[in-house]
C-alpha cells in the first residue's frame, strides 16, 4: 500500500465527479455503483472515502462514457483551488508560484492527485513534472490526463498575477483526441517528450502572488500537516490517531484505545513502539495540532481549552504550551495575532 492508497479523501471530490458525470446523463446510482459510497455521506461535507472507493467511482464514469473524448481532461478541469479546501488555500497564500509547487507536492495526498509529481528547472524553464506510473495500467491514462488538467486549471488560478502556462508535454504519443484537449486548454500540447510536464518560464515561478500572507502560511502548513495525519489509515500510529480525534477523545486512556482497537494493551505498545512511536507521543502531537489551532482561531477561555483537550487543570495546560512554544498560552496567542 502506498502513502497515497492510505489516505482518505473528502467526498466533496467524488460529488465533483458526479456532478459531472450528470452533466453527460449518467444518473447518481450507475455512478455509486459497487463504490459503497452512501447517499448520507455525498450530503455530509465532512464525510472521507478511501482511493479504492474513488477508483471504483472513476472506473463507472469512464465505462458509462465511452464516447467522450478527452474524458480524462475534461474532468480534471473541473477542480479548483476552491474544491480542495484547505490544501488550495495554502496554495493561493504561497509567497511565489515556486513555494505554491512546493506546498503542493508536500501534502500532495490532500489534492486528487494519482500521479507522482516533482518541481524540476531546465533552459529557463520551471516545470512540474507527472509520472503515472503508481497508477493501476487501465486507469493509467484517463488518471494522467485528469491530473494534467487539474494541475493546468490550478496554474491558470495562480497565474492571476500574471502567471502563464508556457507548454503542455505528454511522453506519449499524439492520441486520437488531441484536437480536443487543444481545444479545452488554449493551445496545442506537446507530444512523446521526455517527460509529463506542466511549463511555465522561470521567472514566472518567482513572480509574487497576489494573496501571499506570511502569517496564513504558518497558520496552513500546520493545518496541511494536521489534515494529512487525519487522514492517514495505514500503521498502528494512524489507527490510533483516529480513535484520539474520534469516539475515543484525547482524554481517552492507552487501555480504552486498545480496547477499541481490540487488541491488549501490551501489544498496542509494542505495535507503536515497533514504529518508532508512543502512545504518550501521539496524543502530545494531537493535543499540540489541536492546541495551537484553537490558540490561533478561537477565543475560548484557557480553563475551556485544558478540558477540552483532556488536561487535568489549566496549569498542566500552560506548561504543556510553555513547554512547545517557550511562551503561556495568552502570550502564544497575543504574538500570533500581532503578527510576530
Amino acid at each position: 500500500m502506498s502513502q497515497h492508497d492510505a489516505i482518505l479523501h473528502p467526498v466533496v471530490i467524488g460529488q465533483v465527479m458526479i456532478n459531472f458525470a450528470a452533466r453527460h446523463g449518467v444518473d447518481q446510482e450507475s455512478c455509486l455503483l459497487g463504490t459503497g459510497i452512501s447517499d448520507a455521506e455525498l450530503q455530509d461535507g465532512e464525510a472521507l472515502i478511501t482511493r479504492g472507493q474513488e477508483m471504483r467511482l472513476l472506473e463507472n464514469i469512464m465505462l458509462a462514457l465511452p464516447e467522450v473524448p478527452a474524458l480524462g481532461f475534461e474532468l480534471g478541469l473541473q477542480y479548483s483551488i476552491a474544491t480542495f479546501g484547505i490544501w488550495g488555500f495554502a496554495l493561493r497564500t504561497s509567497r511565489t508560484l515556486r513555494d505554491a509547487i512546493a506546498v503542493a507536492t508536500r501534502y500532495l495526498p490532500l489534492s486528487t492527485a494519482y500521479c507522482r509529481v516533482n518541481a524540476f528547472e531546465e533552459a529557463g524553464r520551471f516545470g512540474i513534472g507527472m509520472d503515472p506510473q503508481p497508477i493501476p495500467r487501465h486507469l493509467r491514462a484517463l488518471l494522467l490526463e485528469r491530473d494534467m488538467a487539474t494541475g493546468l486549471n490550478l496554474l491558470n488560478e495562480l497565474g492571476l498575477a500574471g502567471i502563464r502556462v508556457a507548454a503542455l508535454e505528454f511522453q506519449g504519443p499524439r492520441p486520437e483526441h488531441a484536437a480536443r484537449i487543444e481545444a479545452l486548454c488554449g493551445f496545442a500540447p506537446r507530444y512523446e517528450r521526455p517527460r509529463n510536464a506542466l511549463l511555465v518560464r522561470r521567472e514566472d515561478a518567482e513572480r509574487p502572488l497576489p494573496m501571499y500572507d506570511p502569517h496564513l502560511v504558518r497558520m496552513l502548513d500546520d493545518q496541511c500537516r494536521a489534515q494529512l495525519q487525519r487522514r492517514q489509515l495505514s500503521g498502528m500510529a494512524g489507527q490510533v490517531r483516529q480513535q484520539l480525534l474520534g469516539e475515543a477523545g484525547l482524554v481517552a486512556s492507552l487501555e480504552e484505545v486498545a480496547s477499541a482497537l481490540a487488541m491488549s494493551s501490551r501489544s498496542l505498545r509494542r505495535k507503536l513502539d515497533h514504529e518508532g512511536t508512543s502512545f504518550r507521543t501521539l496524543v502530545e502531537e494531537e493535543r499540540r495540532q489541536l492546541a495551537l489551532q484553537l490558540l490561533e482561531g478561537s477565543d475560548m477561555k484557557l480553563d475551556e481549552l485544558a478540558i477540552h483537550l483532556g488536561y487535568t487543570d489549566t496549569a498542566s495546560f500552560t506548561r504543556a504550551v510553555r513547554r512547545w512554544t517557550g511562551h503561556s498560552p495568552g502570550q502564544y496567542r497575543k504574538a500570533y495575532r500581532d503578527g510576530a
